[in-house]
C-alpha cells in the first residue's frame, strides 16, 4: 500500500508521524549511549577491583606465590581484568557502530524530511492559490451575469414606458448589450481557468503529492530498517566478545581446578620447618634436697665449690629464637632463622648471586667480542673505549664471587649443624645411658621456652671448631631458668662457675637479647659449653654474661670440667 494513494489527504498526520519516528530513533540512540556508559563504568569498576586485590610488591608476595590457591586467585584476577577489557570493547563497538552512525543518520534524516515536507507545502500552497483564483473568476462571472440581468430588465422597462424618450431607450439598450458582453467574457475566463485548475488539481493529488508521500514512505521504511540493523548490531556486539569472555571464564575454571590442597599443606612444612628435633621428656626435679646447682648430663659445672659467687636475679632471660627487638630485616647470614629456613634462604641467595655472576660474564664476553671487532676494524670504534667497562665488570665479578664464597661457607656451616636421623638415635641412646648413672637429686634442665622453642640435649662427643668464615646462630635458650609455677618461690638462681676460658677470634656486636658483645682478641670466662646449637655462654665480669657464637671464639676448657666439649 502506498502513502500517496491511500493517504493523499493526511499531510498533517504524516508530518506528525515522521517527526515521531525521528524522535524514537533519537530515543534509541540515547538508550545505546547509556548502555555504553554502563559498560564503560562496569569495566572500570572490574579493573579497579582486580587491581585492588592484586598482591602488593613486598616480601609477602613471594610467600603467597608458593601456594596453589594464591596462584589460582592471582590468575582469576588477571582473567577478570581481561574480562573487563571485553566490556570496554563492547562499549567501544556500541559507540562506533551504533551511536556514531545513528547520530550521522539522524542529521541526514532530518534534512531529507524537511526537504520533502517543504516540497509538499509548496505544492499545497500552489493548489490553494489556484483555487482562490478560480473562486475569484467564478465570483466575477456571477457578478457580471447579475449586472447583465439588471441592465436587460432596465432596458425592457424603459422600452415599455411611453414617456421615456427614444434616446434614453437606446442608451438603456446599449448598456444592456455591454453588460451581456461582459458577462460572456467573464464566463469564458471562468471556464478557461476552471479547466486549468482541474488539471492542476488532478496533477497535485495524483502526481505531485503521491511522489512526495512516496519519498516520505521510503524514508520512513529506511529509518525502520536502519533501526532494525542497529538492534541486530546491538546483539552482535555482545556476541562477538563471547568467545573471549568464555576463554576468560575457562581460565578461571582452570585456575580453580589447579588448586592442590596436599601441595599447599606440604608447602607449609617447607616454609616453617625449623630443622630441630622435638624435646625429650622433662626430668623430675627433687626440691627436697639442698638447693644448690649440681651437675647433670646436660650441662657442665665446675666441682670446685670455692668459686661460688653471690646469686643474681636472672629469671626469664635468654630464651632461644626470641624475637629481635630491632625491626630490621635480620643479619646478612640469616642467623636469626631456624636451621632449615636459614639453609633455604642461604641457598636462594647463592642462586641469585650465581645468576648475577652469569649476567656479568655474559656482558664481559660481549664486550670482549666488541673489542676484538674494534681491533680488527678500527674505523668501527676505539678498542680502548671498552677497557673501563671491562675493568668494572671484572671488579663486579670478583665482588660477587667473594659473596658466593661467604654464603657457601655459611651454608656449609648450617648443613654440618643440622642433625641427621642417625645422630638423633645416637644422642637418644647416650642420653639414656647417662641418665641411668645420674644422681637422683640432680635437677634437670627446663628446656621448654615460653614461645615453644627449646635447646638440644648435650652430646658427650668432642668436636673441633671448623676453620671457616664464622656466622652466628640464633640466640639460645637459658638452660637453667626455672619453671613458671616455681617463679614466685625461687626468684634467683645460682651463678654458674667458670669451666674454662676463651679468646674472641672475631668481633661480635650481640644485638639479640641474651647475647653479649665482644671485641676481637678479648679474653672471657666460659660458664657453659656449646650444646649443639652453635652458642657458648661466657662471662666478662660479675654483672656481664651472655651468649656468643661458638665459631667466633677459641675455647680452652679446664681439664677437670666434667664432659668438657665444644660444638661448631
Amino acid at each position: 500500500m502506498s502513502w500517496g494513494s491511500e493517504l493523499w489527504d493526511q499531510f498533517d498526520n504524516l508530518e506528525k508521524h515522521t517527526q515521531w519516528g525521528i524522535e524514537y530513533l533519537e530515543k534509541y540512540t540515547k538508550f545505546v549511549k547509556e548502555r555504553s556508559e554502563i559498560e564503560t563504568n562496569y569495566a572500570k569498576q572490574i579493573r579497579n577491583l582486580s587491581k585492588k586485590y592484586q598482591p602488593k610488591k613486598n616480601s609477602r608476595e613471594e610467600e603467597e606465590s608458593k601456594y596453589t590457591f594464591c596462584r589460582a586467585f592471582l590468575t582469576t584476577l588477571n582473567e577478570l581484568n581481561d574480562y573487563a577489557g571485553q566490556h570496554e570493547v563492547i562499549a567501544e563497538n556500541l559507540t562506533s557502530q551504533i551511536i556514531t552512525e545513528l547520530s550521522r543518520y539522524l542529521q541526514d534524516l532530518k534534512s531529507e524530511r524537511k526537504s520533502h515536507f517543504h516540497d509538499g507545502r509548496k505544492a499545497q500552497q500552489h493548489i490553494e492559490s489556484s483555487w482562490k483564483q478560480l473562486e475569484s473568476c467564478k465570483r466575477k462571472f456571477e457578478r457580471d451575469c447579475k449586472e447583465a440581468d439588471r441592465a436587460q430588465q432596465y432596458f425592457e422597462k424603459m422600452d415599455a414606458d411611453i414617456n421615456v424618450t427614444k434616446a434614453d431607450v437606446e442608451k438603456a439598450r446599449q448598456q444592456a448589450q455591454m453588460r451581456h458582453q461582459m458577462a460572456a467574457d467573464s464566463k469564458g475566463d471562468y471556464s478557461s481557468y476552471l479547466q486549468k485548475f482541474n488539471q492542476e488539481q488532478n496533477e497535485h493529488y495524483f502526481t505531485v503529492i503521491p511522489n512526495i508521500f512516496q519519498k516520505l514512505q521510503d524514508m520512513e521504511e529506511k529509518r525502520i530498517e536502519r533501526l532494525g540493523v542497529c538492534m541486530k548490531t546491538f546483539a552482535d556486539v555482545d556476541r562477538q566478545v563471547l568467545p573471549i569472555v568464555g576463554k576468560c571464564l575457562d581460565g578461571m575454571t582452570k585456575a580453580a581446578e589447579s588448586i592442590e590442597p596436599k601441595t599447599d599443606s606440604q608447602q607449609v612444612v617447607e616454609s616453617y620447618k625449623s630443622g630441630f628435633e622435638p624435646p625429650g621428656d622433662v626430668e623430675f626435679e627433687d626440691y627436697g634436697q639442698a638447693m644448690k646447682r649440681t651437675a647433670s648430663e646436660t650441662s657442665l659445672s665446675n666441682t670446685r665449690e670455692g668459686k661460688e659467687k653471690p646469686t643474681t636475679k636472672t629469671k626469664g632471660k635468654l630464651w632461644p629464637f626470641i624475637k629481635n627487638k630491632n625491626k630490621g630485616s635480620g643479619p646478612e647470614d640469616f642467623s636469626h632463622l631456624p636451621p632449615e629456613q636459614r639453609r633455604k634462604k642461604l641457598q636462594g641467595k647463592l642462586d641469585e648471586l650465581n645468576k648475577d655472576i652469569q649476567k656479568e660474564m655474559d656482558q664481559r664476553d660481549a664486550l670482549t667480542k666488541m673489542k676484538d671487532v674494534y681491533v680488527k676494524n678500527p674505523q668501527m670504534g676505539d678498542p680502548n673505549s671498552v677497557d673501563p667497562r671491562l675493568s668494572e665488570i671484572g671488579q663486579n665479578i670478583e665482588k660477587l664471587q667473594f659473596e658466593v664464597q661467604k654464603f657457601e661457607g655459611w651454608l656449609a656451616e648450617v648443613e654440618e649443624r643440622m642433625p641427621s636421623k642417625s645422630d638423633t638415635h645416637r644422642r637418644s641412646g647416650l642420653y639414656e645411658t647417662q641418665n641411668s648413672t645420674t644422681v637422683g637429686n640432680n635437677c634437670a634442665q627446663d628446656r621448654e621456652s615460653p614461645d615453644g622453642s627449646y635447646t638440644e640435649e648435650q652430646n658427650s662427643e668432642t668436636q673441633v671448631k671448623a676453620n671457616i668464615a664464622p656466622a652466628p646462630a640464633q640466640a639460645p635458650a637459658h638452660p637453667t631458668s626455672t619453671t613458671p609455677e616455681f617463679d614466685d618461690e625461687f626468684d634467683d638462681e645460682e651463678v654458674l662457675p667458670t669451666i674454662g676460658t676463651c679468646k674472641a677470634l672475631y668481633p661480635f656486636e650481640g644485638h639479640n637479647e641474651g647475647t653479649i658483645a665482644v671485641a676481637e682478641g678479648e679474653l672471657l670466662y666460659v660458664i657453659e659449653e656449646d650444646k649443639g646449637d652453635g652458642w657458648t655462654r661466657v662471662r666478662r665480669n660479675e654483672d656481664e654474661e651472655g651468649y656468643v657464637p661458638t665459631s667466633y671464639v677459641e675455647v680452652f676448657l679446664e681439664t677437670n670440667a666434667k664432659g668438657a666439649m665444644t660444638y661448631i
